[in-house]
């Protein structure tokens, strides 16, 4: 039996605008193509399994979503801080030392 989400997602008019907008951009990251995705799909009323079907990503990663903007709206849906130590090395320098060691 499908678990049903606790969080009902019903998006005002700038909020659905905002996201449909994101979500046709050919220009944004994938990553906020795909949680505008998500949350326009959530609003209309389907499941988390459905919305993962869909868009082809895991039911587990829908439901973080759907969650995080129930709870924060929009701004929920942006990058937020990391935890663990910060890179010791940038990417440019790692990609250095793998190409001296060839």
């Amino acid at each position: 039996m499908p678990r049903e989400s606790p969080y009902t997602i019903e998006l005002s008019e700038h909020e659905r605008t905002n996201l449909e907008t994101l979500a046709r951009r050919y220009t944004s990251p994938y990553r906020d193509v795909l949680r505008a995705k998500i949350i326009l799909y959530a609003a209309q009323g389907l499941p988390n399994n459905v919305i993962a079907a869909r868009l082809d990503t895991p039911r587990k990663i829908v439901s973080k979503w759907r969650k995080r903007f129930f709870e924060s709206r929009l701004p929920g849906l942006d990058e937020q801080p990391r935890g663990g130590a910060p890179a010791r090395f940038s990417p440019q320098r790692r990609r250095r030392r793998q190409s001296a060691r060839l």
